[in-house]
């Protein structure tokens, strides 16, 4: 289960939390412009935009869970199991793997609006990575610093929806977390007045009432709720640190603890890692499980004209900062 969100301070950032019971071997991957897409059913692309974001590299093969390209267009893919599904190749249009949507739309796409226009002519197909990486169940947010979308390919077809709050769980299918947003139209960070009845002596006892009955569980519609009330309503500066800090904040929101959600016998579902990319400045920040410290690696320090991915392994490990030793 995972969770996304976008957040607008002077800067754009777009990132997500990855919640599993255990990591592939995830890797902080740059992409850049010269490396070349092999793409199963639509030729080769051996010049295009650079990109970066969290990945687990397969045959010097990056499989992005979530990923910005150097014109600050994001994208995610977060667990849509039982929803999904893809197609057979047909003969007309872009036939697209699942596993190269991300990496087909952040090498050719500036925007939202080429994204829709992309979105027009493909068809998201069947075809697995390999037999040990089988198809992944997935939707997406695609966002830039103006609009986001979601796209979910089920078997009625592709759907394409405005996404308004820049929020994106999984199940259900979008239109319905949408739609239970209007069962929390009351809250509100300020304090509640009583409105219950004028004879009744009701008092806010305490601070926070504003959101009473915001929901607190682990399942993807309330966690897409928690999310969408706490970005709302977020503030920040907007220098980098504070504008990075409150991000991690908002999805700290939703931050899955182990223990807490049980998957198997003596499994938990835990978040691996929280990621905030700066898209405006190239910059993909992280945290992890095991390491609170926010990590950083910035993809213009790197040869963005090279054919060779540049991977960085995610520092564990807690950070932890004596002040007394």
């Amino acid at each position: 289960m995972c969770t996304a969100a976008t957040y607008k301070t002077k800067d754009f950032y777009f990132g997500r939390t990855l919640d599993y019971e255990f990591s592939y071997g995830d890797q902080v991957t740059v992409t850049p412009r010269n490396y070349p897409f092999h793409f199963r059913h639509a030729g080769d692309l051996t010049n295009h935009y650079a990109i970066i974001g969290m990945a687990h590299v397969a045959d010097d093969y990056p499989l992005y869970y979530d990923a910005v390209n150097e014109k600050g267009l994001g994208m995610a893919g977060l667990n849509f199991v039982g929803n999904a599904s893809y197609s057979e190749v047909q003969t007309e249009g872009d036939n697209i793997a699942q596993f190269e949507f991300i990496p087909w739309i952040l090498s050719q796409c500036s925007s939202v609006t080429e994204v829709r226009e992309k979105l027009d002519h493909i068809n998201i197909v069947n075809t697995p990575f390999s037999a040990q990486f089988p198809l992944a169940q997935l939707h997406w947010i695609i966002a830039d610093e103006k609009e986001a979308i979601t796209v979910e390919s089920m078997s009625d077809g592709l759907h394409v929806y405005d996404n308004p709050i820049g929020v994106l769980t999984n199940n259900p299918p979008f239109p319905q977390q949408m739609f239970q947003l209007n069962n929390y139209m009351h809250l509100s960070p300020k304090q509640p007045v009583n409105t219950f009845g004028s004879n009744l002596p009701l008092n806010a006892y305490s601070r926070g009432m504003g959101a009473l009955g915001l929901p607190g569980d682990l399942s993807s519609a309330s966690r897409f709720v928690r999310v969408a009330f706490t970005k709302a309503n977020a503030f920040s500066g907007e220098s980098e640190e504070e504008s990075v800090s409150q991000f991690f904040h908002i999805l700290g929101s939703v931050d899955q603890q182990r223990g807490c959600c049980e998957v198997s016998d003596g499994k938990y579902e835990i978040t691996l890692y929280t990621s905030c990319c700066n898209t405006t400045k190239g910059i993909y920040y992280y945290n992890t499980y095991e390491n609170h410290q926010i990590s950083g690696v910035d993809m213009h320090m790197e040869n963005l004209d090279s054919n060779k991915l540049v991977c960085y392994p995610l520092i564990q490990g807690e950070q932890i900062k004596f002040q007394n030793r």
